[in-house]
């Protein structure tokens, strides 16, 4: 029976080095999961309203909540990082990375980045109608918003593209610095995102939270995905694929 699975479901593989990285994959999805789960749990039950309320007064000065905490160049420098996580520059950068590809000739990868970023964008909007969470409003924000704040958009899609991105990257090459490398620059601007939606006041910080939640999530399962189908020459390989005992990273 056991061999009528595929090669990653078999009982013998999930010991092999190939089927820790499956159990790997599966752990993070889940943990992302629960976290959110555990989060919306606590929103919705208004549990987590004095924590965040007391986070977002902690970034403003004493006695004016229009004015955060630091020098005026922080606060545009802020508003600058906030950019990274907002849908222009997302479908720039998401543009920019299908440019590479065509040139590297892979339009099965294309089409699977294209459908990862889309898919994570349209989870993102459902999420929000969903809950249909209020912004701050006992301060003025720092930013012009336009949808609902659990969970925080911007750091849901930051961890979707630059996770995703990161991923593709990192398998492009054998070099395990220039994979760290890759992979922690995106976490960065990922962590970095999302802190500046509280400094700015659009978001409440269990939006941010539960967006780098679900973003991660997301991530790692359309990154569980690829690894899968390039194993199975369903999407083009990567470095190191000739190796099936390689891993996906």
């Amino acid at each position: 029976m056991w061999k009528t699975l595929p090669g990653p479901l078999r009982a013998r593989n999930w010991f092999s080095r190939d089927g820790m990285y499956y159990l790997l994959f599966f752990l993070v999805i889940a943990l992302g999961l629960w976290a959110f789960a555990e989060i919306a749990d606590e929103v919705l039950e208004g549990s987590s309203q004095a924590f965040d309320q007391w986070v977002l007064e902690s970034l403003r000065t004493p006695g004016d909540l229009s004015d955060p905490l630091g020098p005026g160049w922080l606060e545009q420098s802020v508003r600058d990082i906030t950019a990274l996580g907002g849908t222009a520059i997302l479908t720039l950068i998401t543009l920019a990375a299908v440019g590479f590809l065509v040139l590297e000739h892979k339009p099965r990868t294309i089409a699977f980045l294209l459908l990862a970023v889309v898919g994570g964008l349209l989870l993102s909007l459902a999420l929000k109608a969903g809950f249909a969470r209020p912004r701050p409003d006992f301060l003025p924000h720092g930013q012009q918003v336009y949808t609902a704040s659990f969970p925080s958009g911007h750091s849901m899609n930051a961890a979707i593209v630059y996770l995703t991105l990161a991923a593709i990257l990192a398998r492009a090459h054998r070099a395990r610095v220039i994979k760290i490398y890759v992979l922690t620059t995106a976490l960065v601007i990922t962590a970095l995102v999302g802190v500046s939606r509280v400094y700015l006041g659009v978001h409440w910080p269990t939006d941010v939270l539960a967006g780098w939640s679900a973003g991660a999530a997301w991530a790692m399962f359309c990154w569980l995905l690829i690894y899968h189908l390039q194993r199975r020459r369903m999407v083009e390989e990567e470095a190191g694929d000739t190796d099936t005992g390689s891993g996906p990273a």
